[in-house]
């Protein structure tokens, strides 16, 4: 093999290396924008509305027993939990 021969044949090589950087970029970019376009984002829901009325907290004896402490105090405060 001759030294023209060798460089086109690393041109070749460099030029589908390229080529192949720039189609897999192209697919892969394809790819996140229709995962992007099927999972829509989340809007409000209705449950997000702050309660109307007062906040009555379960005092049964099964629901205190799950319960932390925190969430204790937020209900004997006549707070809406936030805390698990």
């Amino acid at each position: 093999m001759n030294r023209l021969q060798k460089t086109i044949a690393g041109f070749a090589i460099a030029g589908s290396m390229l080529l192949g950087g720039i189609g897999g970029a192209a697919i892969y970019a394809a790819t996140n924008i229709t995962a992007s376009a099927a999972s829509p984002s989340p809007t409000p829901s209705a449950s997000t509305a702050a309660p109307s009325g007062k906040f009555v907290s379960n005092e049964t004896a099964a629901h205190e027993a799950t319960e932390s402490a925190a969430r204790e105090a937020q209900e004997n405060a006549g707070q809406v939990p936030t805390v698990p």
